[in-house]
């Protein structure tokens, strides 16, 4: 992390609520990667512009060692955040990259891309979260694009009671994160929270956003939250803000976003606005026309 020094304080006057506490489920992808879906599509609506939070975590090669193999996207965002582990990225745009410990990849599928993730690695710990952005109707169809951030990269911050904040994306406490985007405006941060500290982050009034503790407990507005729960946070009109407190240490990630407000239509990895474009998807996949080249 790059750290910042002496962040901007930004205080929270009423915090949002939590209006549901969400269980992930256990599944697996790509090659039989197991993982845990927390954000699940019948939650896409609710979370617009999200349309997924996948989280993995494992020191079980089995576990991961198939990868994702060659797959193809159309229509959205992809943010991967590796806690542990190595990863090697390749797609049909010509983008090649080694995702390690902290680091972020960032690819916009838009048109259209078929890329690869595939573990460099045959044992240890393999961890991390994948978190899909939908596009607006007007960018679906971008050119694609691809950074990797390595964790030396990646904004963040400490704030003087200790809690130290990775800024992925949007902005927290006076320093911008990684990446930024105008129209859905998508706030990501990773927050380490000592024992007995709080953290305090403004919210557009507008925004989704959810909560998920990915280690220890936490607790927003008297509603504690788990390990491995995500916490929706509701969208009441006096709130400012979120405050995050944790009794013991606890890691978490905070996500929010502006909503779209348009349809949403997935068909596995490829997300439109209508069924035809669905169609026009899957089309341009058989013919070799949703990438320029293949892997």
């Amino acid at each position: 992390m790059k750290t910042n020094p002496c962040p901007t304080e930004e205080a929270v006057i009423h915090s949002r609520t939590v209006e549901q506490l969400v269980a992930g489920k256990a599944t697996s992808d790509g090659a039989g990667v197991k993982l845990i879906r927390v954000l699940t599509q019948s939650l896409q609506s609710r979370l617009d512009p999200f349309l997924l939070l996948d989280a993995f975590g494992s020191d079980n090669p089995a576990d991961y060692i198939g990868g994702f193999p060659a797959h193809p996207h159309r229509g959205f965002e992809t943010a991967t955040y590796m806690i542990a582990g190595r990863m090697r990225h390749r797609d049909s745009a010509g983008h090649e990259g080694l995702l390690e410990n902290g680091g972020m990849q960032w690819m916009t599928a838009g048109r259209g891309v078929i890329h690869a993730e595939m573990p460099e690695q045959k044992e240890g710990v393999m961890e991390g979260f994948q978190l899909w952005l939908n596009l607006p109707s007007q960018d679906k169809m971008m050119t694609p694009w691809y950074r990797d951030f390595p964790a030396a990269e990646l904004p963040g911050f400490v704030t003087p009671a200790g809690v130290r904040v990775t800024v992925l994306a949007g902005q927290s406490h006076g320093v911008a994160g990684a990446i930024t985007r105008d129209i859905t405006q998508p706030i990501y941060l990773d927050i380490h929270l000592p024992a007995d500290r709080r953290f305090t982050q403004p919210l557009p009034a507008g925004h989704n956003s959810f909560v998920y503790v990915y280690r220890g407990k936490a607790s927003i507005a008297g509603t504690q939250i788990p390990t491995q729960r995500m916490a929706i946070l509701a969208n009441g009109a006096h709130a400012d803000g979120v405050v995050i407190e944790a009794a013991e240490d606890a890691r978490v990630l905070l996500i929010a976003g502006r909503p779209l407000n348009e349809p949403i239509i997935q068909y596995g990895p490829i997300v439109m606005n209508t069924q035809q474009e669905i169609k026009q998807a899957m089309d341009d996949l058989r013919h070799g026309r949703l990438a320029a080249e293949t892997i």
